[in-house]
């Protein structure tokens, strides 16, 4: 061990809570490397995701509202980087390690398609018969295979437990991969569990946020659900006129801040009455420790139902949806027929993969932008190839 690893280690000892994923017990990396002499291995992961092209695509890639829609409404990116801005918080009450939390938020949406999940959709239509799509196994496929950086290996090499947190990631638009190198059957690191968490409430609220600044949603819709009267009530108290872009931003804040405090109060009185003393005790358990409290989960339901009729099934965005699905099919068609359409480097890898398994990939990589440019460059007789 090198003087600075073993002040890092000297670091996490002192600091850390001794359930938290310690960087000096890391699993290690598919591909054996020297440690850098000044950060831990997960500094390091967190460093090489920022820096993969994947990770640049998602400005381009659609949270809610395709790219081309406004320049204010999230992406990809700037949501996963809300998630590890949340997710840091949660960390640092908890004494987990924030380092790991941050790498797993800014790679758990490395594996999505452009257009949101019905890019998604229409993959794992196409693929049913060849393995299915999904993106948590598409990001791990990222990381360790596509992107191309390193002379001595294949992917990032990123350590276990960043994988793991990928494979594993699960909430309601997503579904954990069972992998038997990741202990399927057991749940994950309570970093892990912990970006999931904050991964909920980036996307319930600052969808929210998007779907009012589009006017999809009227403030007079939410007056019903009594998670954003409690907010309300706290802000005309305060307040007793307020502009609508400012009064919008309070709440937003305020309900991220409801659920990030009750999220950190319960998940320690789980620490405690579970006697979790070791990052291997969240094994044992069948159920999530990170976790919100009964009550508050009781206020958030409602409010997910509100975004799903309300949002996600608005007209306009189901009419983007299905629109995007028929890009993306016809694109996966149109090359699945005549791969020689694709770049010279990713024919490439027909011979070793199989020409779907590489229609795919190349598609999932697309951003938004990229796969409509591909469209009219197709199919518009009159757009420059």
């Amino acid at each position: 061990m090198t003087r600075w690893s073993s002040k890092i280690k000297e670091f996490e000892d002192k600091f850390l809570a001794p359930y938290a994923s310690m960087s000096s017990n890391s699993r290690g990396r598919q591909y054996k490397e020297d440690e850098h002499p000044y950060r831990s291995c997960y500094q390091r992961d967190r460093d090489r995701i920022i820096h993969s092209a994947a990770f640049r695509r998602l400005e381009y890639k659609t949270q809610v509202f395709v790219n081309h829609e406004g320049d204010y409404y999230r992406t990809r990116l700037t949501h996963s980087i809300e998630v590890a801005q949340i997710a840091r918080t949660i960390a640092y009450a908890l004494r987990l390690n924030m380092n790991l939390t941050e790498a797993i938020s800014l790679a758990h949406d490395l594996g999505h398609t452009p257009f949101g999940h019905s890019g998604e959709e229409a993959l794992n239509e196409l693929m049913a018969r060849f393995g299915g799509f999904n993106h948590n196994l598409q990001g791990l496929r990222v990381v360790d295979y596509l992107e191309e950086r390193y002379p001595d290996f294949p992917g990032l090499n990123l350590s276990w437990e960043v994988r793991e947190g990928i494979v594993k990631h699960s909430s309601v638009f997503d579904i954990a991969i069972k992998i038997k190198e990741f202990l399927p059957h057991k749940m994950p690191s309570l970093e892990t569990q912990l970006v999931d968490a904050a991964d909920e409430i980036a996307y319930d609220n600052h969808d929210l946020d998007d779907g009012l600044t589009s006017g999809l949603i009227k403030e007079a819709d939410l007056e019903g659900l009594k998670i954003w009267q409690e907010i309300n009530r706290q802000i005309d108290k305060k307040y007793a006129k307020i502009k609508f872009n400012c009064r919008k931003y309070l709440i937003i804040r305020g309900l991220i801040d409801l659920q990030v405090t009750d999220l950190i109060r319960h998940t320690q009185s789980e620490i405690l009455r579970l006697k979790i003393k070791k990052p291997t005790d969240p094994y044992k358990f069948g159920f999530k420790i990170v976790d919100f409290s009964r009550e508050i989960k009781e206020l958030r339901k409602p409010l997910r139902q509100f975004l799903m009729q309300k949002l996600y099934k608005h007209y306009r965005v189901m009419r983007m949806s299905i629109k995007a699905k028929r890009f993306i099919r016809e694109l996966f068609t149109e090359y699945l027929k005549r791969p020689e359409q694709m770049p010279t480097e990713i024919q490439q890898r027909i011979p070793k993969e199989g020409v779907r398994r590489v229609v795919c990939d190349y598609i999932a990589g697309m951003t938004d932008r990229y796969a409509l440019d591909e469209y009219k460059k197709l199919f518009n007789p009159y757009e420059k190839v």
